[in-house]
């Protein structure tokens, strides 16, 4: 996937299989032995490491914590940082390669939180870092109108034809809020609804029965939002279109816009039953109500085209307004409110909806996210074909250890996310993932850590496979797990956390 050239693809063979390779085995190198040669050319992390010989210790992260609580409120930048649903200290990064991590103490660790989402082609992507340290050295920020805005909206729109016209803007919560905003402002409505265990970023009226950090921390909402501001937001139930269609008979003419994720994973992965999204689509036709994909999460990582094109055959027609973030950056902080060309031309300058942002489509966001989806169009089918594999090897290996352990576990997975539910319920909607076991999930998460694999720190998040990840990632996920499910079990001979 990062390239290889010939001497080293060479070098590694002979490393393989002896002094008797010739040049041309080198070229018929698996992707996976292709991949990992990379990693050991440019890692800083040699030699790797063998599951259970790894003496863990973080002490310098316990240090930089320490430090980090004199400045910063819970010495993190996001609640969920904290462990506070997992326990343990958490690790503080030093550096990021591929499929791992590298913690301040030295210990690696196999990721399978992928910054939330972006890392969809490992950390560290050499195409992205050339082309955010090209940008740089032309200047991080000008505050005025560059050509690589157009040039990912270009690419974005390839991918996402229902999006006319887009606005880059600095974070998904931006997007979301600004689309929200652009819909009550083209209706003249001033309900929406959105449905439970849904984030849509922090902005106040989008903060009722949201999930992630919100779900973590038990938080009903959150303070500081008053209730006029949130008291036309309709919290519903996902995957419930009964309730949809009671709430459009009790506020009629009165709803702007519904808006979800069409893949939940801010609750952990919640896929949307048969049927579903396509009468979200029928419902909000029927009644001129905007219909928005918050495609923060999911875009760009179930197919290229996201969860519009992995679904097409069920959709009954595009959303209206579409919000993206993580992916399309290549790391870096962006999002995108994109649509309907006449719903879009409501915002300033065209339109009375105001929005606005220094930082938006700045040029360093730009460049990461040009290099990104230019990589992944190039990789086409094949990438998501293998990035579908490899996550179902995990994400189904572990369920069947649990399975051999007696272990109560529904793992639900969409593309390449994928959450294990400590719960023998199905998981459909934000109360059956309520009913999982926190305390089991978080036994099972600070084992994995000593272990050398690094879960999302929250029962209620998803976890992300990049394709840097390959078959040894697989096998060094498997091996954590089946010790790590020892401390869920009980067992004395399993890890103690």
């Amino acid at each position: 996937m990062w390239g290889l050239n010939d001497d080293a693809a060479f070098k590694l063979t002979s490393r393989i299989c002896g002094p008797s390779c010739d040049g041309q085995s080198a070229r018929r190198l698996t992707e996976d032995e292709r991949r990992q040669v990379v990693r050991e050319q440019r890692s800083p992390y040699r030699p790797a490491f063998i599951l259970g010989s790894m003496a863990i210790s973080r002490e310098r992260s316990a240090q930089l914590q320490t430090r980090a609580e004199r400045f910063l409120p819970g010495g993190v930048d996001s609640p969920v940082r904290a462990f506070r649903a997992v326990g343990g200290h958490p690790p503080f990064v030093d550096q990021a390669e591929g499929a791992y991590l590298q913690d301040a103490d030295g210990n690696r660790y196999v990721d399978l939180f992928g910054s939330w989402g972006p890392m969809l082609l490992g950390h560290a992507y050499p195409p992205v870092v050339q082309a955010i340290r090209e940008a740089a050295g032309k200047s991080p920020s000008f505050g005025a109108s560059t050509a690589a805005e157009a040039d990912l909206a270009e690419l974005v729109q390839r991918c996402y034809p229902s999006m006319e016209k887009m606005r880059f803007v600095s974070s998904g919560t931006e997007a979301c809020m600004s689309a929200i905003r652009l819909a009550r402002g083209f209706t003249g409505r001033p309900f929406v609804i959105k449905f439970e265990g849904c984030y849509h970023g922090h902005a106040d009226a989008l903060l009722v029965k949201a999930g992630s950090g919100v779900a973590t921390f038990g938080i009903p909402g959150s303070a500081g939002v008053p209730e006029q501001t949130a008291m036309h937001t309709l919290a519903l139930r996902y995957n419930d279109l009964p309730a949809v269609e009671a709430a459009f008979a009790l506020h009629p003419e009165q709803i702007a816009a519904v808006i979800l994720e069409p893949v939940v994973g801010n609750a952990g992965v919640i896929p949307p039953q048969p049927g579903y999204l396509a009468g979200l689509r029928r419902l909000t036709r029927r009644h001129g109500t905007l219909l928005i994909f918050d495609e923060v999460m999911v875009g760009f990582r179930l197919a290229a085209g996201g969860a519009q094109e992995r679904f097409a055959g069920e959709l009954d027609g595009p959303p209206d307004l579409t919000t993206l973030g993580k992916i399309v950056g290549g790391g870096l902080p962006v999002g995108v409110l994109g649509g309907r060309a006449e719903v879009m031309d409501y915002l300033a300058p065209l339109g009375p909806v105001y929005q606005a942002g220094t930082l938006s489509g700045n040029p360093l966001a730009m460049a990461a996210g040009v290099a990104m989806l230019t990589a992944l169009l190039a990789g086409g089918g094949e990438l998501y074909r293998r990035l579908e594999k490899t996550t179902a090897a995990i994400q189904e290996g572990v369920a069947l250890l649990a399975a051999e352990k007696g272990i109560a576990l529904t793992s639900n997975r969409v593309g390449s996310m994928f959450t294990w539910f400590f719960t023998p319920r199905p998981v459909q909607d934000f109360a059956s993932a309520s009913s999982s076991d926190a305390a089991a999930f978080a036994r099972f998460h600070r084992a994995m850590l000593e272990h050398g694999v690094w879960l999302p720190p929250s029962q209620y998040e998803a976890a992300f496979v990049s394709a840097a990840h390959g078959d040894q990632e697989v096998e060094l996920i498997l091996q954590a797990a089946r010790a790590a499910l020892q401390a869920v079990a009980g067992s004395p001979t399993g890890t103690t956390p």
